[in-house]
């Protein structure tokens, strides 16, 4: 009776979770990807497209097989091979990864190659289960309806419960590595008990490969964590390198955290508290261009430099940090020496969704640190709407100072321009500073905003020598804004930082 339960359900059982496995690959995908070649838009289309393309494929050949030869082994085989596949991706993902980011091509067919090479193998496997399941329920024609609706049901069930398994508790707790781990060795169980006895070597050698990937990736992990400071860690919002490094300009050891392959969000030096990171110098422009501020809004925390910076250097001043990932504020309390301050608030919200809801006329000054990486640049917040509402958020003489990384002119400056034209829309005054002075207009490089709420401010004299230094680098040459106004209905913010990657790559 037992038996005969089990004969009855293993096929249901087999396609719900070949469904959800599915969609784990797919979500997990995105982190594999991100510290090599970001997490952009073109990933995630690059990642659904060739998953979709690749499981239609295994649909075409699973139907045509199963007609042919309707024998529940060749299932079992196809699904321990998409273990395999799997296995495999643990094995290579990081030496074919570093070949892709490093091809001569754009940051879209990157993506496209890249999960067609890590993905698409497994994908095309996993796509043979529910036509090949289908035919092998099949009693009779009356039944044929309902067979493959129950059947491509719980296939559809499962891939729900992937999805929100994965993104809820696989990814901020598990980790997206330790996940694929979990993806392989789950398809080899289930490919095992659909054909208990069929064990051949082609399974063993399979097995082998994901014990070799695991061993390899995990002492790789725990020699770079121990010898290096290198800690991988996954938020729910992104997936976070932490390592230890040397300044090349003044030989300080300092601690590094960062999103994607070519730049640091943040840095703290190891053996003091000065500002490690050369734009985040910047943000004391709030003294010269309001004077009296007391209570300031920085949007974006990652490593909390400046939010600690601002808390020593200005004992008076109020400060509400908004940071989405409240992982983040971990990593910081835990590397980068963030501590508790009554004058600190942090939140953990969408920036776009606090100041949303902010009272009018709430800050003196704002920062935002949230546009640092090429890679994955909220667009909601670059956007007419968005700065609309910063704008109101602001007292009448209010000051907001934001980085962004672009050129100011040629090929790689659209992001730049387009926002610079954005700002003008709403602010009166708007200015730019170069955080390198000696890089040619036309390079990649970290770029100051700041704008001005006030119509009649003038900039007073400073003796602040720091000040006066950085209003040196004020660049005063005329802005030829060749870029539209970015607007809610119409942001091409990650098309503008493809092309300015591919300049940057093809420069650097």
């Amino acid at each position: 009776m037992i038996a005969s339960i089990y004969n009855r359900s293993i096929l249901e059982i087999t396609v719900f979770l070949c469904g959800a496995l599915v969609m784990v690959l797919e979500i997990i995908g995105s982190r594999i990807l991100s510290p090599f070649i970001g997490t952009s838009t073109y990933v995630w289309t690059s990642l659904i497209g060739i998953i979709l393309a690749a499981l239609s494929v295994g649909y075409w050949f699973g139907g045509r097989l199963a007609d042919r030869k309707p024998d529940v082994k060749i299932l079992a085989s196809v699904i321990f091979a998409a273990g395999s596949l799997v296995a495999v991706t643990v094995l290579v993902k990081d030496i074919a990864l570093s070949f892709i980011a490093d091809a001569p091509v754009g940051l879209e067919l990157k993506a496209l190659i890249a999960a067609f090479v890590l993905f698409a193998p497994a994908s095309v496997c996993l796509g043979f289960v529910a036509p090949f399941a289908v035919r092998l329920k099949m009693i009779s024609v009356e039944t044929t309806g309902a067979t493959v609706g129950r059947l491509y049901a719980l296939s559809t069930v499962g891939s729900i419960l992937g999805t929100f398994f994965a993104g809820f508790w696989l990814i901020p707790f598990v980790g997206s590595v330790r996940t694929l781990y979990l993806i392989a060795a789950t398809l080899m169980i289930v490919a095992i008990a659909l054909v208990p006895v069929a064990i051949s070597r082609t399974m063993i050698a399979g097995v082998v490969v994901l014990v070799f990937g695991i061993a390899a990736t995990e002492i790789n992990t725990y020699i770079l964590r121990e010898k290096n400071g290198v800690h991988d860690i996954d938020t729910e919002y992104s997936r976070v390198q932490i390592l230890e490094t040397t300044d090349p300009k003044t030989g300080r050891k300092m601690r590094v955290l960062a999103t994607d392959p070519y730049f640091a969000q943040s840095a703290i030096y190891l053996d003091g508290d000065d500002l490690a990171l050369e734009y985040s110098k910047f943000y004391h422009l709030i003294r010269h261009y309001k004077p009296d501020f007391k209570n300031t809004l920085i949007i974006g925390g990652a490593g909390y430099s400046f939010p600690k910076e601002y808390l020593r250097t200005y004992p008076d001043a109020y400060l509400d940090v908004v940071e989405i990932d409240p992982k983040m504020t971990q990593i910081a309390r835990d590397h980068f020496n963030l501590k508790d301050d009554p004058r600190l608030k942090i939140i953990h919200e969408d920036g776009r969704m606090y100041i949303n809801r902010t009272d009018p006329k709430k800050y003196d000054t704002i920062l935002l640190d949230a546009f640092g990486s090429l890679f994955s640049v909220p667009t909601h917040l670059t956007t007419l709407e968005a700065v609309r509402e910063l704008h109101r958020i602001l007292t009448d003489d209010g000051v907001i100072i934001f980085n962004l990384g672009s050129a100011l002119t040629g090929p790689a400056s659209h992001f730049y321009q387009a926002e610079l034209a954005t700002y003008q829309a709403i602010f009166p005054q708007v200015e730019t500073f170069k955080v390198r002075p000696d890089y040619p207009d036309e390079k990649m490089q970290n770029l100051i905003i700041v704008a001005s709420k006030s119509i009649a401010w003038v900039a007073p004299p400073t003796h602040d020598q720091s000040i006066a230094t950085l209003l040196t680098h004020n660049y005063t040459a005329p802005a030829t804004l060749v870029a539209q106004i970015l607007n809610d209905d119409l942001a091409p913010v990650e098309r503008y930082n493809s092309l300015a990657q591919n300049h940057y790559l093809h420069t650097r």
